[in-house]
């Protein structure tokens, strides 16, 4: 099983970081430092991959890695992953941001991080490897981004016609309500009413309702 995964640069600055087990944000920043102090240790001619004694509470747990340019890309592991599988799993990874971003660097793991997350996701889900075909992977994250566009036209569209609406409002929008009202009022044509009401001996005199207008 793949117990986290973590990019970080040259100076330690991390990247990307999914754990795929619960862990207090304390424990998850000291294991950042230790993987990092690890393998900076390492000289680039040795083998990618060494144990790491109880850095997850478990004495089998392997840190496997690639350095590309300002970033490391380490996987930690437990014993039942291979090191070569997952060796081949980081550069999957690996092309499939650089395909995806055309010729990835530090900086889009940096502003585009939702995406970077949503590939990953497509790679290994809940510590299990879903997806080793770089095709497939670089097909959904393609569908995602036009999906992600669709929505944004439809949003963006709809704001703008509410936008408009509201600056199209006749005779001086929603303040000049009243004032609208009482000549929509004045303008009613009120059938003519009569001027004297007589019921047996009671005579009532009807008050002209033009005075009130």
């Amino acid at each position: 099983m793949i117990n986290a995964i973590l990019v970080f640069n040259n100076h330690g600055k991390p990247r990307l970081v999914r754990f795929y087990q619960h862990l207090a944000e304390e424990a998850q920043q000291q294991i950042l430092r230790d993987a990092f102090h690890m393998v900076l240790r390492r000289d680039e001619h040795v083998c990618n991959f060494l144990e790491c004694g109880s850095l997850f509470g478990s004495p089998d747990c392997k840190l496997i890695y690639r350095h590309y340019a300002t970033l490391y890309f380490v996987f930690c592991v437990d014993s039942s992953e291979s090191e070569l599988g997952i060796l081949d799993l980081i550069q999957v990874f690996v092309e499939t941001l650089d395909k995806c971003f055309e010729n990835v660097c530090e900086l889009d793991l940096i502003f585009h991080m939702d995406k970077v997350h949503y590939i990953l996701q497509e790679v290994v889900i809940g510590g299990m490897v879903l997806e080793t075909s770089m095709n497939e992977i670089v097909a959904q994250a393609e569908a995602q981004s036009r999906l992600e566009k669709a929505e944004h036209a439809v949003t963006a569209g709809m704001g703008f016609g509410c936008g408009a609406g509201t600056h199209r409002s006749p005779q001086g929008g929603l303040s000049a309500a009243p004032s609208r009202a009482v000549s929509a009022v004045k303008n009613i044509n009120l059938p003519e009413m009569p001027r004297n009401i007589s019921i047996g001996d009671i005579n009532i005199k009807v008050p002209n309702l033009s005075q009130f207008m």
